[in-house]
């Protein structure tokens, strides 16, 4: 049993900077080998901005309309949001593939070959990540339609799911759902409590989220690990709010482990750069996960390097009253072009393996 605040293991949020998912499990393999449990594929191609590439799918849909008459051009894809069709029921919608289970049969085949080769360690799993439908719906839905669509977005994610489930060996594959949307309705919840517009479209901005979450952690059967990166948000690698400190992850965390049926996996906290003071991670001494679930927090940035994430470490330790890993505090796919690699060295030099 590790000592508490052993700083153990490493955590790939999902998104990686390299172009192919190859390039991206065998250079990680590589790099951190026995420091990963896991390595995704990089959420590569369409996928390059996390769920920016959902309107695009969606709106595939008979009866589904782009907000607004001019494309929000972002690489290949179009950010419009969707609505329904005046006159459309949701129920009536029949969405396309969401492009999830594609892309992760597709990086399931190349992990699979390569693992086989010895490129990527044995007993080591294969990643998936996938975002809370509340975050889809929540983005990418005009307001007056995410209530009666959001079942209907949440059947569609669960059938890709399980398309994943059927088709990878339960023994070599991870889930990991990305909750970002979650956060930006529960920091503005103050807002709408001094009278401004609710940005959700239920009544408990903390219950509403986590139990939603809950329920999707409860889709992934017992025998497929299953973890949670909890996010404040990527865009030019800035957060939408930076979080005062980590009460609010705590709340939301202890939450979710208590709403869910079956066990976390894993859990994954952010941690701002500019974050190397003890008070930040104070609430962690509340954080309430079983033992078995392992705990990596964001200290990891490409700005600072190993000695950044030292200072970030030593302060996590003053709180953490248990073993824990490192990771970014998000993907990384959008960070600077050449940031890969020494990140994967940074993971390497301040963490021990596993």
């Amino acid at each position: 049993m590790s000592q508490p605040g052993t700083v153990q293991g490493a955590h790939l949020v999902g998104s990686i900077n390299f172009d192919d998912a190859e390039s991206t499990m065998r250079v990680a393999a590589e790099h951190l080998g026995s420091h990963l449990k896991r390595i995704p594929d990089g959420e590569v191609g369409e996928r390059f901005h996390w769920i920016a590439f959902q309107p695009d799918r969606i709106a595939q849909a008979a009866g589904i309309v782009r907000v607004g008459d001019t494309p929000i051009p972002l690489r290949m894809l179009d950010l419009r949001p969707v609505a329904l069709a005046e006159g459309v029921r949701a129920a009536d919608v029949e969405l396309p593939p969401l492009g999830y289970a594609d892309a992760a049969l597709e990086s399931w085949a190349v992990f699979d070959r390569l693992q086989r080769e010895g490129a990527i360690p044995a007993g080591t799993r294969f990643q998936v990540s996938l975002p809370s439908p509340l975050g889809v719906v929540g983005s990418f839905v005009a307001e007056a339609d995410r209530a009666e669509f959001e079942p209907v977005y949440e059947a569609a994610l669960a059938a890709e799911l399980q398309q994943i489930l059927d088709a990878i060996p339960h023994d070599r594959l991870a889930i990991q759902w990305d909750a970002a949307l979650e956060f930006a309705i529960i920091e503005s919840a103050a807002y709408a409590e001094r009278g401004g517009k609710r940005y959700e479209w239920f009544d408990d901005a903390w219950a509403g989220t986590s139990e939603r979450l809950a329920r999707q952690i409860d889709r992934v059967p017992a025998d497929v690990e299953v973890g949670v990166h909890l996010c404040y948000g990527d865009v030019a690698e800035k957060h939408f709010v930076e979080p005062s400190d980590s009460a609010n992850l705590v709340r939301f965390a202890n939450l979710l482990v208590g709403a869910a049926a079956r066990p976390l996996t894993w859990l994954h906290l952010p941690v701002p750069i500019e974050r190397d003071d003890a008070e930040y991670f104070a609430a962690l001494a509340e954080l309430a996960l079983p033992e078995h679930t392992e705990l990596y927090l964001g200290l990891v940035h490409w700005e600072d390097g190993a000695e950044g994430a030292a200072r970030r470490i030593a302060s996590a330790q003053q709180h953490v009253v248990r073993p824990f890993g490192v990771a970014t505090e998000c993907g990384f796919g959008r960070a600077p072009e050449g940031t890969a690699v020494p990140l994967f060295e940074t993971h390497r030099a301040v963490a021990a393996a596993w």
